[in-house]
């Protein structure tokens, strides 16, 4: 009842993960325990951990990896001589599944980096009562997950990966409402594909989503942490840049548009397609009191650049 209720207090899935190491340092000592499950992408990762040193981590992963396949316990005193283990693994090891609806969403394992004098052995009615206490938990953890991918594909585009444009006015209503009131600099950048549509009509529709997903790429990369990548719809993009003046701006988006304009999209498709960008620039407050006049600057800015010929920067003036 306690793992029940403690389990589902949160739709957190770090903090049920938290939780559950917790409780595993209390049942059994050990240097390292650490939750694995899979994340929004399929893959496996780690969700909470105590102790877990880089030396630690072939162990870790070759344990989690084997429960999650096969789905039972492991137990080994010596990591690295155990047929089952792989490169750089050591030390002692005990992995659990965290099973839900018949299936293993991932592993509880506990580390400790020397080997055993003995194999750990638990007997048939310590592994029922531990798999009883573990699936609540892992129910848990199952829904948060859940919840977690749902909120996540909610403010995602679904072709690109980018943030949408319900995010991106959520975001920027935010950014605004903070750079008003610690008096920073916020800016905005609008960019718009030059001939886009050439590349639907003379290459297909597949091919066409295929280049919206290469300049998403090349938007990432482009872009700093703390900037927020969007699609706005189309071919249409805006990245947010908060604590950004004009000039912070101005080189991110020379950057942004010079990275364009050098890549050859739709190479793996065995053709060569050179695209160019408009961008529109605005910042707060030098232009724009507000969101609403901020999107507007910017995208004023971005349709000065299509009528002097396009492939350019342009920053909106007061």
């Amino acid at each position: 009842m306690e793992a029940i209720r403690a389990a589902n207090a949160t739709l957190d899935p770090q903090s049920v993960a938290a939780w559950l190491v917790q409780q595993a340092d209390s049942w059994v000592y050990a240097p390292c325990w650490a939750v694995v499950a899979h994340d929004m992408n399929g893959q496996l990762a780690v969700m909470a951990e105590r102790g877990l040193l880089p030396s630690l981590g072939p162990s870790l992963w070759s344990a989690a990896n084997w429960v999650v396949l096969n789905g039972v316990e492991f137990l080994t005193s010596d990591h690295e001589s155990d047929p089952r283990s792989a490169d750089g693994a050591a030390g002692s090891v005990i992995g659990f599944p965290l099973r839900c609806r018949q299936r293993t969403i991932g592993a509880l394992v506990g580390i400790d980096p020397a080997p055993s004098r003995t194999v750990p052995v638990l007997g048939p009615a310590l592994t029922l009562s531990l798999r009883t206490m573990l699936e609540p938990p892992a129910i848990a953890l199952d829904n948060a997950l859940a919840v977690q991918k749902a909120e996540a594909l909610s403010v995602t585009d679904d072709l690109t990966r980018l943030y949408n444009s319900r995010f991106l006015n959520q975001v920027l209503r935010r950014e605004t409402k903070r750079a008003v009131r610690s008096n920073r600099p916020l800016a905005l950048l609008f960019i718009d594909l030059d001939g886009f549509k050439q590349v639907n009509d003379t290459h297909g529709h597949l091919a066409g989503s295929k280049t919206l997903v290469e300049v998403a790429t090349i938007l990432r990369g482009g872009a700093r942490e703390t900037d927020v990548v969007a699609r706005y719809g189309g071919d249409e993009f805006a990245l947010v840049l908060p604590e950004t003046g004009r000039e912070g701006a101005l080189a991110v988006a020379s950057r942004i548009r010079e990275r364009l304009s050098n890549w050859r999209f739709l190479a793996s498709l065995g053709v060569s397609v050179h695209l160019t960008a408009s961008i529109g620039i605005a910042t707060l407050p030098d232009v724009a009191a507000s969101t609403e006049e901020l999107i507007r600057a910017a995208d004023q800015a971005m349709y000065r650049v299509k009528a002097a010929g396009k492939d350019g920067v342009q920053v909106a003036q007061e």
